[in-house]
């Protein structure tokens, strides 16, 4: 597995120079009807993401990119980025402007398939058959799909340099022990994510409050 680094101390990135490196930011999308809290937390998140990569810099400046949902390169990858998530494009962008360039990470009928199987789950429930072999079906596509990436990352990023990787983290933990074992993997952990994983939390415990004095039996749902 590659090393693991949380937040890094100041003296210890130069080691890594020569090395190929991964910087990980958790993606994090702007959620509609959520509090002004959140909305502060949200944009406050992304300018510190900006410095923690800028930080990391030195242990190598960012080569090349890696987004979430994405399967255009260059202009074309960028533009999809920006449909995408605004706050993620504009960090992205001021990497591409400094050369770095950016990969198809997906493969697009992978990420259909994979997309709508995940939706087929979320609607599945009375038949334990049915639920099986929609289960099945998404494991086989969710492993192609991780293959896939896992591939893309370690042909692409060369020795020496440095990429970003702009992905869910639960996601990013389940590719990570696939990756090259050396590739050396950042985690950008800045300040502001431990408050808005704190708020969301809030949010989802309003929410199922909420939704118990409509419906009763809500925990019977399971």
């Amino acid at each position: 597995m590659a090393e693991t680094l949380g937040r890094i101390a100041k003296p210890s990135v130069d080691k890594f120079k020569g090395e190929r490196k991964l910087y990980c930011v958790p993606l994090l999308i702007n959620i509609k009807d959520a509090p002004q809290q959140y909305q502060e937390k949200y944009n406050l998140y992304w300018d510190q993401v900006a410095e923690h990569i800028n930080g990391l810099e030195k242990a190598g400046k960012v080569s090349k990119i890696y987004h979430e949902g994405i399967f255009s390169s260059g202009e074309e990858g960028l533009e999809a980025i920006r449909q995408f998530n605004e706050k993620s494009y504009q960090l992205v962008k001021s990497k591409y402007e400094q050369g770095a360039e950016i990969q198809a990470l997906e493969d697009r009928d992978l990420f259909d398939e994979y997309t709508d199987w995940l939706m087929a789950l979320s609607v599945v429930g009375r038949s334990k058959k049915v639920a099986d072999k929609v289960l099945e079906y998404y494991r086989d596509v969710s492993d192609r799909r991780d293959e896939h990436i896992v591939k893309k990352i370690n042909e692409t990023l060369k020795e020496g340099e440095a990429g970003m990787l702009i992905m869910s983290d639960e996601y990013r933990m389940h590719i990570q022990p696939q990756l090259s074992t050396d590739i050396q993997v950042f985690l950008v952990r800045p300040p502001a994510l431990n408050d808005i994983q704190q708020l969301i939390r809030e949010m989802v415990k309003n929410k199922l409050q909420n939704l118990g004095e409509k419906a009763p039996d809500f925990k019977s749902w399971g």
